[in-house]
């Protein structure tokens, strides 16, 4: 092996190394989501029909109590 081939396989293990270093977190992200996403559908099956009409908030959000108040003031001011 002459030391050009040397040096172009030591590019090429170089080059690899960087994709798999760049490749790998996102491929573990997806993993992680993945499972995330199995154990929420597996949770949402075990709920009881009681439970799931309990889950709702019956507080409005802060945006809608904004924005039902920004519409109350509009219709006082017009």
């Amino acid at each position: 092996m002459t030391s050009e081939q040397a040096q172009a396989l030591i590019g090429m293990i170089v080059v690899l190394g960087i994709l798999v270093l760049l490749v790998l977190p996102a491929l573990l992200g997806i993993a992680h989501d993945r499972r995330v996403d199995r154990q929420l559908r597996e949770a949402e099956k075990r709920r009881t029909p009681s439970q799931k009409s309990s889950s709702r908030s019956t507080v409005p959000s802060t945006a809608t109590w904004y924005a039902e108040g920004r519409r109350s003031k509009k219709l006082v001011s017009s």
